[in-house]
């Protein structure tokens, strides 16, 4: 018998690339009788460029590499957990996500300066709504510039047509070896994570078995505690929902420390909260965090922007 082969498939970006190569070391460490081998595929949303991101929904970017799944053209995907949709076609389940990497945010600057150094009229370049309106909650009097492209495409145009600096997830700068770039690190009360940021998640299908007991020997539990817990607050809230919200939990102990926002992309309304809940039912406390955000007036921004 020939060795096996596990075709593992990925989005083509280099961040997409290295993410896969992290997983595929440590399922190689595992089972080093098996064979990975890395199929790159195209999303449709890694085609439409110039389409703004709120525009494309969170799972744009996974449903190109689940149909190969899908339909077994691979055996495996491996994803950036934050391009997760909460509810997954039918047949296919996540069956680990990996230890996490630094779920924070960073800014890379031309002045070297920290965020609240930087001068008055200063201009950050992110795709993100959930960036904007938090830094411009902060800050309304910087400029906030919307920019696509991979890691090293946004980061070659600071300093261009007068953007200051950009503003990234630090776990991508960490998985390029760029990290030494960051001039800051943002604290996430300041600029609270996406749900999943930083972790990667590993896709199968339901019924593959043997696929789900490889996958499983790399799951982390803290970090699977962490994210679920994240996704169920999402979940929760409305995944479809186009205001910016964001969950970032921290398993401590038996507990997970859970801070939570909402806000409008302008930065004119925000909602901030911090719950802690047992870690017996991270589901529960995903939703526990997402109702008690609602409490402190986010559902006004968040239904109101539902029923809108």
């Amino acid at each position: 018998m020939g060795e096996r082969v596990v075709r593992v498939g990925t989005r083509g970006s280099a961040l997409a690339i290295a993410q896969t190569d992290e997983v595929v070391s440590a399922l190689s460490r595992t089972w080093p009788e098996v064979l990975f081998k890395i199929v790159r595929i195209t999303p449709d949303g890694d085609r439409r460029k110039s389409a703004p991101l709120l525009s494309l929904g969170r799972g744009t970017f996974a449903k190109g590499v689940e149909e190969w799944l899908l339909d077994g053209r691979i055996d495996v995907a491996v994803h950036s957990a934050k391009d997760m949709p909460t509810t997954l076609p039918q047949g296919l389940v996540i069956a680990a996500y990996p230890e996490r990497k630094d779920a924070r945010d960073v800014i890379v600057n031309r002045m070297n300066k920290g965020f609240y150094d930087l001068p008055v009229g200063a201009r950050l370049g992110t795709s993100s709504p959930r960036r904007s309106g938090q830094l411009l909650a902060a800050r309304p009097d910087i400029g906030i510039v919307p920019i696509r492209g991979n890691v090293d495409t946004r980061m070659s145009k600071v300093g261009e047509d007068g953007l200051d600096g950009v503003v990234l997830a630090a776990a991508g700068l960490e998985r390029l070896g760029r990290i030494s770039e960051a001039t800051e690190f943002l604290d996430p009360g300041l600029c609270s994570p996406d749900a999943g940021q930083g972790a990667l998640a590993v896709e199968i299908l339901a019924e593959d078995e043997d696929m789900r007991e490889m996958a499983e020997a790399v799951n982390h539990a803290p970090t699977w505690a962490a994210v679920s817990a994240e996704r169920a607050f999402v979940d929760t809230i409305g995944g479809g929902c186009r205001v910016p919200v964001a969950a970032y939990a921290v398993a401590r102990g038996e507990y997970l420390d859970i801070t939570t926002m909402a806000c409008l992309p302008d930065g004119s309304r925000i909602y901030r909260d911090r719950t802690e809940a047992p870690l017996s039912d991270i589901n529960a406390a995903g939703r526990e965090a997402a109702r008690s955000l609602m409490e402190t007036g986010a559902d006004s921004i968040v239904y109101g922007e539902r029923e809108s």
